[in-house]
């Protein structure tokens, strides 16, 4: 080879060697990664009740992490692993500000989720000052929608004056003359269905309801309450409890003999841990309402998506029941969280997280029920939107009634 040939191979040599270095350097200034993020790895944190009065919800992070579980044997998200560090906080506020200080300031996790309205209200301050991203929370209080006071929370289910507004427009058409006593926890979610309700009834509030009582979440009984409302003569019951309290609600009244049009808040209407408890046959005619598919509904029974996730139960998470809908329910959240963070792409900032949580568009999840699709926006903090009505037949839920929004 002559001088000639090799000074311009060696020039050559040096351009693609600059091309190269500028082709690595705009790549990894394509990536923005904000706490918890490396090239290989998302660190997300979370506060689940393992323990405590609500330990019925703890199925939820279960779920969570057995998908994130299955996520990562399928190569990840845009080939980062999913490392969820997920602590209980017994649905005790003050134990779910120590675990979310710790989650964020020491194990520096890229987003928080949370379980339960007052454990959410506990830290949902702290975590915005801190620009910490809340992701779809599990519970249904309508402030997780506050976007103008609080653009790092967002909520995920139905919310629960939704659920509220969807309830009294059926009694006002199936039983306009009802004469109605509410139960309900003395929390966010109990006073958020109830108003939602009233807003539902409108004008008629006052005529139709003819009783209210509430209970704290440590209380050992509600028998005391399910007495006074049944004496009130009352032809129908608003239960507007968590799971614990619901299983006790439908077996003390059924063991009074009192038979009211009994219409359940969604949170309790769990076949597996809610009514399996109670009792079957003393749950025979509720009413509820439900998003998702549940899993002792026969219609569901031949369903790919369902059967989909039956195989992923068996797999990830084979402890867990096939009769709990909040474990399809879960899926669903984590199935959306794995939506925004491929939507991230390679900038997972917390900036970035929160505004593709606030950009999912008819977005179809396989344990929603058909014609309910997933949609949020800078200004719509409130991903599902829509409900249909079932009634337990004694084995199962049955849908009746079309997509009632609010």
């Amino acid at each position: 080879m002559t001088k000639r040939n090799l000074d311009a191979l060696r020039r050559t040599l040096l351009v693609l060697g600059a091309s190269s270095m500028l082709a690595g350097a705009a790549a990894a200034q394509t990536k923005n990664y904000g706490p918890g993020v490396t090239d290989t790895e998302i660190k997300i944190g979370q506060a689940a009740p393992y323990s405590g009065p609500a330990s019925a919800y703890g199925a939820i992070g279960k779920t969570i992490a057995a998908h994130f579980r299955k996520v990562n044997d399928e190569g990840g998200i845009n080939g980062r692993k999913i490392n969820l560090i997920s602590l209980d906080d017994s649905f005790s506020p003050p134990k779910t500000v120590e675990v979310v200080r710790r989650l964020v300031e020491s194990e520096n996790v890229l987003f928080v989720h949370t379980i339960g309205s007052s454990t959410t209200a506990a830290v949902q301050r702290y975590l915005n000052q801190n620009k910490v991203p809340q992701l779809f929370v599990s519970t249904g209080a309508t402030k997780w929608g506050d976007h103008k006071n609080f653009p790092w929370t967002i909520g995920f289910n139905a919310t629960y004056q939704t659920e509220g507004i969807v309830y009294a427009r059926y009694l006002l058409k199936e039983k306009p003359d009802a004469k109605v006593a509410v139960l309900y926890q003395n929390d966010d979610f109990g006073k958020d269905v109830l108003a939602g309700f009233k807003m539902g009834l409108g004008e008629k509030a006052k005529a139709l309801i003819v009783a209210e009582r509430s209970y704290e979440l440590t209380d050992p009984m509600i028998d005391t309450q399910l007495i006074s409302l049944q004496a009130s003569g009352a032809d129908v019951l608003l239960n507007l409890t968590t799971p614990k309290f619901a299983a006790m609600s439908i077996r003390k009244v059924y063991e009074m003999g009192w038979k009211p049009l009994h219409i359940l808040a969604n949170v309790s209407a769990s076949v597996g841990s809610v009514l399996k408890p109670a009792g079957l046959e003393k749950a025979v005619g509720i009413i509820s309402s439900a998003y998702t598919k549940d899993p002792t509904d026969a219609a569901w029974a031949n369903d790919p998506a369902m059967n989909e996730w039956r195989a992923f139960m068996k797999k990830y998470y084979p402890d867990g029941s096939l009769d709990d809908w909040i474990n399809v329910y879960s899926q669903g959240m984590a199935q959306a969280m794995v939506q925004t963070l491929k939507q991230a792409g390679d900038d997972l900032s917390r900036e970035n997280v929160m505004r593709q949580a606030a950009n999912l568009k008819d977005l179809e999840l396989p344990s929603l029920l058909p014609g309910i699709r997933i949609n949020t926006g800078p200004t719509d903090y409130y991903p599902i939107e829509q409900l249909r009505l079932n009634r337990f037949d004694g084995k199962q839920w049955v849908l009746f009634g079309d997509v009632i929004g609010k």
